[in-house]
């Protein structure tokens, strides 16, 4: 049976994105969650897509830069809070697929940080476009689960050759390659993002893994 994941916990357009109350309600529903992380000043690992505030919360600073503390307090003042992934897991419970979106690359000591931090939490699986991060993680732990992450231009011929790797568990890709015979005949799990619109998502949902948000 296909599995459904909810990008960044959208379940509803009025949903906050990497939210703990969007989590919970995705949960709630028995759906796994897509996320995304950086990496604080202070070394906090956070739920938060863009490498700055300036989107969301209309401050131009880098979120590398800044301690943990600052950010919640941003955040928090503007009903926005940025959880830690480490609320993220809590809140999972060992029971829900998280698929953990690595967004920089990350040193190795970060690396390491990151895999101690979640090594109780079975169902973890760490996606990235930034491949390297995959091949480091695998140093540190070969039976870490991880998958890569590809987005056009890339070409069939690169996503078919990475595929081969046997230490990778599953590929996330562009909902635009759902169409390509050689991709769907590949046989590692697959997972297509992002699916935005009902007849999409009732178009592909019975053969295929879908990343999806606001329905």
């Amino acid at each position: 049976m296909p599995q459904l994941l909810i990008h960044r916990g959208l379940a509803k357009k009025k949903f906050l994105e990497n939210s703990i109350k969007s989590f919970n309600y995705c949960f709630n529903k028995n759906y796994g969650i897509e996320t995304d992380i950086h990496a604080t000043k202070d070394k906090e690992f956070i739920c938060f897509h863009d490498f700055s505030l300036k989107r969301v919360f209309k401050k131009n600073l880098c979120v590398k830069n800044l301690n943990y503390s600052k950010i919640k307090e941003i955040s928090t003042k503007l009903n926005k809070p940025v959880p830690l992934l480490k609320d993220l897991l809590k809140l999972s419970k060992n029971k829900h697929s998280l698929y953990i979106e690595i967004k920089p690359i990350f040193s190795i000591p970060l690396l390491e940080k990151l895999l101690k931090e979640t090594t109780k939490f079975k169902k973890c699986v760490f996606i990235t476009f930034k491949h390297q991060n995959i091949h480091n993680l695998l140093k540190i732990n070969k039976n870490t689960k991880v998958g890569l992450s590809f987005a056009p231009p890339t070409s069939i011929k690169t996503i078919l050759k990475k595929a081969n790797d046997r230490n990778i568990n599953c590929l996330i890709l562009d909902k635009s390659y759902l169409k390509n015979k050689k991709i769907q005949n590949l046989k590692i799990e697959k997972y297509f993002y992002t699916i935005k619109n009902k007849l999409e998502f009732n178009k592909y949902k019975k053969n295929n893994n879908l990343i999806f948000e606001n329905l």
